[in-house]
């Protein structure tokens, strides 16, 4: 029988960048650091948090082959089943305010393509955009219940699209003033001065917006051992991949750079960070004389994404949390009933009641661009919790050290692995907490309200589980 064919380091490399980036990145960074001021910060993240990340989940995925890469299972197989449910609860409550923010983001997304402007849609009375959004949640809650799983295949054609429109925007800025020599493009000052940052308040509490940016590569962590040598392979496909992304995040915000006027962005701050992409290929379209066809089909490609991961984010957390049989004793039966479509019909209808409620608490904003900002800001708080687990399993990997002999290290000092993995838990969760600071006292109610509620909804259910035992 032929052996399977063997994963080379190039080929991870373009699988993991297309997990981890995106154009958002790119924008989210520009729009809270200060334009080219965010290039510092780039690097200083990619060096001293992405690098060393990326190269523990390849020890992970190779310590743990047999699992899958779920961090769930690498916290069960190191530190026990009780921990190991309350990493698969985060990895799935992180994904409530995600959930919110894929519901306004594909109708923001749809406006676009409609109206061809940030105005008329963000001039609609917010808690009518509100009762929208959360009509669309409901009903995509009703489609991932039916178990249409074509949908979700959608995720990649859309994810591969906008991957694929973010290097095009790069490739095309730069040669925008080439082409159309006589445009409008902004004078950029490359000075010391300029490019580096100011270390304040405002500065700390958006530092969460990177970590976000480059978190989630533990879902490649089940290739590391399908490689042909991982012990070099993979930490050579994870520099490439840093490089990639380190290139792909100066040049994209150098692009943006003479696009956008920082002190334009600043003045319509809840603006730019809600319609900023859409802007962004408006202007292309402009430099290259073919109107809104750009904006439009970057906007398409953003609407199919949006609302495909939508289903997604309802359906598969839900799976991982309630289908893994460890967590099962710690979870109310009621929440393992399945249909027919094999759905968890009541962890849906818990999704609908918690992500609707952010929804519908932010009918009380004033306007739908500063809903985005809020999802925007609330989602860099609480998604890089899950990164946490990530970080506990390595550390209890390197404490159990001799119990596992995975083909890869990282480094193969004991001690210092451990310095590696609790550097990265600190940073990450010194940016969750710091994120959660926000000038807009509504906004900052909601970062400390929605984590404290989803916490202690995880504590409770298993007391109620083990109530509803001792009754049986």
């Amino acid at each position: 029988m032929k052996e399977n064919k063997k994963i080379s380091s190039t080929t991870l490399t373009f699988m993991a960048f297309s997990t981890v980036w995106g154009f958002g990145n790119i924008l989210n960074g520009f729009v809270y650091f200060n334009g080219i001021q965010v290039i510092f910060s780039w690097i200083l993240m990619f060096v001293l948090y992405f690098v060393p990340y990326a190269l523990m989940v390849g020890e992970l995925g190779s310590a743990f082959k047999e699992s899958n890469g779920g961090v769930s299972s690498w916290i069960n197989s190191t530190m026990g089943r009780k921990l190991a449910y309350y990493a698969g609860w985060t990895y799935w409550a992180v994904h409530i305010t995600y959930i919110a923010s894929k519901s306004s983001g594909g109708l923001k997304a749809l406006s676009w393509v409609v109206f061809q402007n940030a105005e008329t849609y963000d001039s609609f009375p917010t808690h009518i955009v509100q009762l929208v959004t959360f009509a669309v949640l409901i009903l995509f809650c009703f489609i991932a219940s039916r178990g249409l799983n074509p949908l979700k295949k959608l995720t990649t054609i859309a994810g591969s699209s906008m991957f694929v429109m973010s290097l095009l925007y790069i490739l095309m800025m730069f040669a925008a003033p080439v082409i159309n020599p006589g445009a409008q493009y902004v004078k950029m000052d490359f000075s010391f001065k300029n490019l580096i940052p100011t270390f304040n308040v405002g500065y700390l509490t958006s530092l969460s917006i990177l970590v976000f940016a480059v978190g989630g590569c533990e879902k490649i962590s089940p290739y590391v051992n399908k490689m042909e040598k991982p012990s070099k392979d993979f930490p050579k496909g994870m520099i490439m991949l840093a490089v990639m992304v380190v290139i792909c995040a100066i040049l994209g915000t150098i692009a943006m750079g003479l696009m956008f006027d920082p002190a334009e962005i600043n003045k319509n701050f809840d603006s730019y960070v809600s319609n900023g992409s859409y802007i962004a290929f408006q202007k292309l379209g402009q430099y290259y004389h073919v109107g809104n066809f750009f904006m439009i089909i970057y906007a398409l490609c953003n609407a199919i994404g949006q609302f495909s991961t939508l289903v997604l984010s309802i359906d598969a957390p839900l799976r991982i949390l309630l289908g893994n049989e460890g967590s099962k004793e710690f979870v109310p039966s009621g929440l393992l009933k399945q249909n027919k479509y094999g759905a968890y019909v009541n962890g849906i209808k818990m999704v609908a009641v918690l992500s609707g409620a952010i929804i519908l608490v932010q009918s009380f904003v004033p306007g739908a661009a500063v809903v985005l900002r809020q999802l925007t800001k609330l989602n860099s708080v609480c998604m890089p919790m899950r990164y946490l687990w990530v970080f506990a399993a390595y550390i209890a990997l390197r404490v159990l050290n001799d119990k596992f002999n995975p083909e890869y290290r990282f480094v193969k000092n004991r001690k210092l692995g451990i310095f590696f993995g609790a550097w990265c838990f600190l940073v990450t969760a010194a940016c969750c907490i710091l994120g959660v600071y926000d000038a807009d006292p509504f906004t900052m109610v909601l970062n400390i309200v929605t984590p404290v509620v989803l916490v202690a909804l995880g504590l409770i259910l298993p007391a109620i589980a083990k109530r509803e035992r001792a009754k049986a």
